[in-house]
């Protein structure tokens, strides 16, 4: 079986690599015992042949992670809003460039993550998608923490989970379901139970800092919510990192939707090829993480000046427009692979990713935030956990009977139109009263 280096397509200039003795028909069978002498000139032209490889190398890495996907057209409003900042300080049109100029750097890192994951197998590979597949959110959120803007961490993954589960799986479904209308779309009911599982665990370890707060049963008043928060954080890391290896080791075949085992051999090349080298994969994570994170500075100082020039609130900003950001690569993944009929693997991108920022992100910006000195807790408010419940439960109830038509798309769809209005007209105290 060839390895991965081996996949990726065969270089023309490779053929100026091989050795003159192999292609003489003159030359002896001793002649491969002596030793040639130094020849300048030939060794000029194999620098130069070797330089031609390179550049063709990079020429083509460039052209797969920066050109070739549509969306890459987004990438110049970047730059533009970094010139924005420093020509004219306007925080609105500010926000607004760099919000564009981040989505499709938050698409090419899962590219990036899923070429990187070819080489390393499942169980890195799974590890790998936690890590960078919400890494927009966890440099955004971490740039925010800096800033002491915790109702902007906690809203703005609030406003992630609500997306990717209300949003993106209500569009996919819909669009799956008008493609296929003449059939019911079936998906496996194993990992829609454990996710939902996983997803009430999350706002039980959300729900109980709000309510102890709120209750006024602190034991020690103003410490007893962090600590509480701290430690469920560290239970929830702990229980994320069960479900990888419950999910990668213990139980592979579960996750292996039957109708899709006989398919996989046919429609592997069309759905992921092999296009960077190792390497080149971990270069452009790197790359693309720096550039991430210089934008989300720029984002996150143009937050609250962009809430006064738009009239909008910075809970607002935080819970609907942020994560439109993060969950593009989602949100065009997740329909795609609806309209092929392959709603287990649109279920493992909304939900699955839902489940990833609850089990992993939001815990892990507590820890963070423990690490810096910031009071960063799991107390969203009562009406931001409330908000997360009843979606937890929405979504439970849709996916319980293991299939998908347009009318449960649309109206998971029009769930997410109630809570971005309601959010909307939603004034945050910022703890300040009760």
């Amino acid at each position: 079986m060839a390895s991965p280096e081996e996949k990726i397509e065969r270089d023309p200039f490779d053929i100026l690599h091989h050795d003159d003795d192999d292609h003489t028909p003159f030359a002896s069978s001793t002649s491969a015992t002596k030793v040639r002498p130094f020849n300048f000139e030939t060794t000029v032209v194999d620098l130069r042949t070797s330089s031609a490889f390179n550049i063709r190398r990079i020429s083509r890495s460039i052209y797969f992670v920066l050109i070739k996907a549509k969306i890459n057209i987004l990438l110049p409003f970047g730059p533009f809003a970094i010139l924005l900042h420093y020509l004219t300080g306007h925080h609105g049109w500010v926000f607004f460039f760099t919000l564009l100029g981040i989505t499709p750097l938050a698409e090419r890192l899962g590219y990036a993550t899923e070429q990187l994951a070819f080489y390393t197998g499942p169980t890195v590979g799974g590890l790998l998608n936690a890590t960078f597949g919400n890494a927009t959110e966890m440099i955004i959120s971490i740039y925010a923490l800096k800033s002491n803007m915790i109702r902007v961490v906690q809203q703005s993954l609030l406003g992630s989970i609500l997306s990717n589960m209300l949003l993106v799986l209500g569009c996919a479904f819909f669009t799956g379901g008008i493609v296929h209308y003449k059939k019911v779309q079936v998906f496996d009911k194993a990992a829609a139970v454990v996710n939902s599982g996983l997803l009430l665990m999350a706002v039980m370890g959300i729900l109980f800092p709000a309510v102890l707060y709120f209750t006024h049963t602190e034991v020690h008043e103003g410490k007893s919510v962090l600590s509480l928060s701290r430690f469920s954080s560290c239970i929830m890391l702990v229980a994320y990192a069960s479900y990888l290896f419950f999910q990668l080791r213990s139980q592979q075949n579960v996750y292996t939707p039957v109708n899709e085992e006989g398919d996989n051999g046919e429609n592997s090349d069309e759905e992921e090829e092999l296009e960077l080298t190792q390497w080149e994969a971990i270069t452009w994570l790197a790359i693309l993480t720096a550039w991430v994170s210089i934008l989300s500075g720029y984002l996150v100082d143009a937050i609250q000046g962009a809430s006064e020039s738009l009239n909008m609130s910075v809970a607002f900003i935080s819970v609907i427009l942020l994560p439109i950001v993060g969950n593009a690569a989602e949100h065009a993944s997740a329909i795609m692979f609806a309209v092929k009929d392959k709603l287990d693997i649109t279920i493992g991108v909304a939900i699955g990713s839902s489940t990833q920022i609850s089990m992993f992100v939001i815990p892990f910006c507590v820890v963070v935030g423990w690490c810096m000195g910031k009071e960063m807790d799991l107390n969203f408010q009562l009406f931001e956990t409330a908000t997360l419940f009843i979606t937890v439960l929405v979504v439970a109830f849709m996916m319980q009977e293991g299939t998908s038509n347009y009318f449960k798309g649309l109206m998971l769809v029009l769930c997410y139109l109630i809570v971005a209005a309601s959010f909307f007209v939603h004034v945050d105290n910022n703890k300040s009263g009760d």
